[in-house]
C-alpha cells in the first residue's frame, strides 16, 4: 500500500539513493546474459527482500513456502521490514539482493537508469511472458525509458468511500460523479457547532490531508506531469488548473482555517479513530485497502464505494482513477539470477500466487487471468477497485529520475495555494515547472 505519508519518505529517499547509487552504478541498465533456455529444474539458495511486517510479512511467506514446495531444492531466505532505503543500502553496499520488493513506483527511474535493478526483457522475452497481462498503466510505471527493470507485484487503486446512512439522512441515494456534485453533497452534509466550528463534513477538501494528494487528483481531470522528454508540463495542463481553482474554491467556502481546526482534531488515519470510520467525515478519498481497515475496526459500517468524480469537462473519465502499486526486481548484485528470476516470475505471473497476496494483502492483482480468477475473495466494496484497475481511463504519476520529488514540488506549492498566499495561479505552476525540471537536469546531467 502506497500512501501519501510514504510519499513524503520516498521524495526524500530519492535524493539519498541519487548519490548512493550513483556510486556504485555501472551507469545505466545492465541484464547480464540470460541462459538460452530456463533451467528445467531448480536448486540453490535465493534472497528475498521485502518492506511487509506481521501479518502482511506472514502472507508473503505463505507464497514463498507454496514456491518452495514447487521447488524442494530451494531455499529462499526472506529479509522482512526492508524499506526502500534499507534496500537501496543493501544494493549500494553490494550485498547479493536477489529479489527486491519496493513500495514504490517511484524509484523505478533512478533503479532502471543506474542498474541497481537488472533489465529484464532478456528473461521476459526467452521465458515468452505474456506482457499483455498487465494494463497499460501498470506496464508504464514498471520500466523507465524503454528499460524493463521491475514487474508488478500487485497494486493499489484509488475511488471515493461514501457513508451510506449519511448521505441518505440527507436525501442521496447515489455517490457524486462530477466534482461539482462532490461539492454539492458536501456542503448539504456539513454540520456546524453552535460556535459556527465544524461539527461533521461531507468531504475534506483540504490539500494534505489523508490521501489528498496531486498525484491522486490529476485522473480526475486527465491532468498530466511530464512530457515525452520527461520535462514538467503542470504549468501547460489546464487539467490542473481547473482542478486546483475548484478545489481551492471548495476550500474558501468552507473557510481554510475552519478546516485546519477540524482536520487537527481528526483521529488517525490508519487507527481505528479514522474520521471516515467515526462518521466525521461522510465521503473520503481512498485507496483500496481501506476496505480491510473497515473490516478490522468498524465491521458494522453501512457503507460504499465509487470512482473519484471527475471535473464537469472530463465526464468522460469517470471510472477510472489514480493506480500505483508495489514493483519487483531483481539486484544487480544477485548470484544467481536465474533463480531470482524464477522467483521473480512466480511472485508477479502465477496466476494462483498472484490471488493468494492480493486475498491476503487486500491490494489489487495486476494480472488480467488474476483479475478474472473466482478465486479472489474480497468484500463487495472492492469490485469498485477491480474496475478502476481494468479502466482505461486510469493514470499513474510517470517515474522520473528525481523519484516523487517533483510531486513533492507540486504538493508543496498547491498546499501555499489553497491557503491565499500562492500568488497568482499561472505563475505559481510556471515556478514550480521551472524548480521541478532544474531538478531532473540536474539529476541527469548534461
Amino acid at each position: 500500500m502506497f500512501t501519501k505519508k510514504r510519499l513524503l519518505a520516498v521524495a526524500a529517499f530519492a535524493a539519498a539513493s541519487a548519490i548512493a547509487l550513483a556510486g556504485c552504478s555501472s551507469g545505466g541498465p545492465n541484464g547480464g546474459t540470460a541462459a538460452s533456455a530456463a533451467p528445467t529444474h531448480l536448486s540453490g539458495t535465493v534472497s528475498l527482500w521485502h518492506f511487509f511486517t506481521d501479518r502482511e510479512a506472514a502472507v508473503i511467506q505463505s507464497v514463498v513456502d507454496d514456491f518452495q514446495k514447487k521447488n524442494p531444492d530451494v531455499k529462499v531466505v526472506v529479509h522482512s521490514g526492508q524499506d526502500d532505503t534499507k534496500l537501496t543500502t543493501a544494493i549500494a553496499s553490494g550485498q547479493p539482493v536477489d529479489v527486491g520488493i519496493s513500495y514504490s513506483t517511484d524509484i523505478v527511474g533512478k533503479f532502471c537508469s543506474s542498474g541497481a535493478f537488472i533489465d529484464l526483457a532478456p528473461y521476459i522475452k526467452r521465458d515468452k511472458v505474456d506482457m499483455g497481462q498487465f494494463s497499460k498503466v501498470v506496464k508504464s510505471y514498471t520500466e523507465f525509458k524503454g528499460v524493463r527493470c521491475t514487474m508488478p507485484a500487485l497494486a493499489d487503486a484509488y475511488g471515493l468511500y461514501y457513508n451510506k446512512d449519511i448521505l441518505q439522512k440527507f436525501g442521496y441515494s447515489a455517490p457524486p460523479k462530477t466534482l461539482t456534485e462532490l461539492e454539492t453533497m458536501a456542503m448539504k452534509m456539513t454540520t456546524y457547532n453552535a460556535d459556527g466550528s465544524i461539527k461533521t463534513l461531507g468531504f475534506n477538501p483540504l490539500m494534505g490531508w489523508a490521501e489528498n494528494a496531486a498525484a491522486h487528483y490529476g485522473p480526475s481531470a486527465g491532468a498530466q506531469w511530464l512530457n515525452a522528454q520527461g520535462q514538467a508540463v503542470i504549468s501547460q495542463d489546464p487539467g490542473w488548473k481547473e482542478l486546483m481553482t475548484w478545489q481551492k474554491g471548495f476550500v474558501d467556502k468552507i473557510g481554510y482555517d475552519k478546516l485546519n481546526k477540524f482536520t487537527a482534531g481528526l483521529g488517525q488515519e490508519f487507527g481505528a479513530t479514522n474520521a471516515f470510520q467515526t462518521g466525521q467525515v461522510a465521503m473520503n478519498l481512498d485507496g483500496e485497502w481501506r476496505t480491510a481497515f473497515i473490516k478490522a475496526q468498524k465491521p458494522g459500517l453501512n457503507y460504499g464505494t465509487a470512482p473519484f468524480p471527475t471535473t464537469d469537462s472530463h465526464t468522460d473519465l469517470y471510472g477510472g482513477g489514480y493506480l500505483t502499486g508495489n514493483i519487483a526486481g531483481i539486484g544487480k548484485g544477485s548470484q544467481n539470477k536465474e533463480l531470482a528470476w524464477a522467483l521473480l516470475k512466480y511472485l508477479t505471473t502465477d496466476t494462483a500466487a498472484v490471488v493468494k497476496l492480493a486475498n491476503g494483502l487486500g491490494n489489487v492483482p495486476t494480472t488480467k487471468d488474476a483479475l478474472a480468477s473466482p478465486a479472489l475473495n474480497l468484500p463487495p466494496q472492492f469490485g469498485t477497485f477491480l474496475q478502476v484497475m481494468a479502466s482505461p481511463h486510469s493514470d499513474t504519476t510517470p517515474p522520473s529520475p528525481v523519484g516523487a520529488g517533483y510531486q513533492q514540488t507540486f504538493n508543496d506549492y498547491w498546499t501555499k495555494y489553497q491557503s491565499g498566499q500562492g500568488g497568482d495561479l499561472a505563475a505559481g505552476l510556471q515556478q514550480v515547472d521551472k524548480t521541478i525540471n532544474a531538478s531532473i537536469n540536474l539529476a541527469t546531467g548534461p
